[in-house]
């Protein structure tokens, strides 16, 4: 079985990949945690109706296993749930020495990372996303959280998993447009670090979408090993880590503009890296050619859903963007294929303008 290390200040620990894990999932906590005999889950209806009974076949009498539902959907990602998820976790009698698994996507990974950083000011988790976004990105590096009306992801802790557990095996029930909106976060991963992992996408895309166990698994394991490289020599956020939210600023616009409902998150970054894009040729930081490159693979992709919003309303959204200083615009743009750098000097014009450019964009290529 693979293993990634990943090695912050506070926190040191592994992120697995292998299909079948799944099938003997007891062995592997107990080898990466102890052996636990309260066991809280936190998933989907459907993500259990598939995935449930494979789930709990390696597990033998005397674990205690509640399993705790929350409905999936970005909407559902708030506080309430939170909070509806930690009453469930006192009347089932969770202690201290419970350990939470987030059996999900990102959005079940955020909130229940969230969760077991705040209850009983903190209690250990383990991640075993369910879709490939997650599986390569939310799932590592510990951001934990949930959004507000006004913005995304606005509250929350960094709270590390004590190991992920990344079965590509479990993808195989995903629709295709997930697969496709996940992609998008490696070809992000490629473009900010990694131009030899970028011709290798190029080159394997195709087996990719169709859903090859074996790209898939080399996929997954090189795109963790970018976000696990960079994590690691910036846990918080206050320098490197900034490149992985290339795509983010006007995506997660997008996502507001659009209450969560028209786009998968993957859908969003695609459209904010084609922003990130335009910007980054108008400021004559990024040649043509290699914009053009990008974009195509992006596009090979899609075609992605159009959104109903203006370059006003993008722009106001992007102000509230967590990862904005007080007095300056801050906006992470590539340089070259394997190459990015953060900003801090857009003015709104200049957003305002890629902002156009990409509706446009989206009204002559999107669906």
């Amino acid at each position: 079985m693979r293993s990634i290390p990943v090695k912050t200040k506070s926190a040191t620990y592994s992120v697995f990949v292998q299909p079948r894990l799944l099938e003997k999932l007891a062995n592997h906590l107990a080898s990466a945690v102890g052996k636990k005999t309260s066991l809280f889950i936190v998933t989907s209806p459907e993500i259990w109706s598939l995935w449930g009974k494979r789930f709990l076949v390696s597990f033998k009498k005397g674990v205690s296993i509640h399993v705790l539902f929350v409905p999936a959907g970005e909407r559902h990602k708030r506080l309430s749930t939170v909070e509806h998820l930690a009453e469930e976790m006192v009347q089932a009698g969770a202690k201290r020495d419970a350990l939470l698994i987030a059996f999900g996507g990102g959005v079940i990974g955020d909130m229940a990372g969230f969760l077991a950083a705040i209850y009983m000011r903190g209690i250990p988790y383990v991640q075993i996303p369910t879709t490939y976004l997650s599986q390569i990105d939310s799932s590592v590096g510990g951001k934990t959280g949930v959004n507000l009306r006004v913005g995304k992801n606005l509250v929350g802790s960094f709270h590390h998993p004590a190991v992920v557990f990344c079965d590509p095996a479990i993808l195989s029930t995903l629709p295709a447009r997930e697969i496709r909106a996940g992609l998008v976060e490696s070809i992000k991963a490629a473009v900010l670090g990694d131009a030899r992992f970028f011709g290798w996408l190029e080159r394997n895309l195709d087996k990719l979408l169709a859903g090859d166990q074996k790209a898939l698994t080399q996929a997954i394991e090189i795109s963790v090993q970018i976000k696990a490289k960079i994590v690691s020599a910036d846990e918080r956020e206050r320098g490197l880590r900034m490149l992985l939210n290339l795509g983010h600023t006007v995506g997660h616009a997008i996502e507001a503009a659009t209450n969560y409902r028209t786009l998968l998150h993957g859908e969003a970054i695609a459209w904010g890296m084609v922003a990130a894009i335009d910007l980054a040729v108008t400021r004559r930081g990024l040649s043509p050619a290699q914009a053009q490159r990008i974009r195509n693979l992006l596009f090979r992709l899609g075609p992605f859903p159009r959104f109903s919003s203006t370059a006003k309303s993008l722009l106001e959204r992007t102000a509230s963007d967590k990862k904005h200083l007080q007095t300056a615009q801050r906006f992470v743009l590539p340089v070259a294929i394997g190459k990015a750098i953060v900003v801090e000097d857009v003015n709104k014009e200049e957003l305002q303008t890629a902002i156009q450019s990409t509706l446009r964009t989206m009204k002559e290529r999107g669906v």
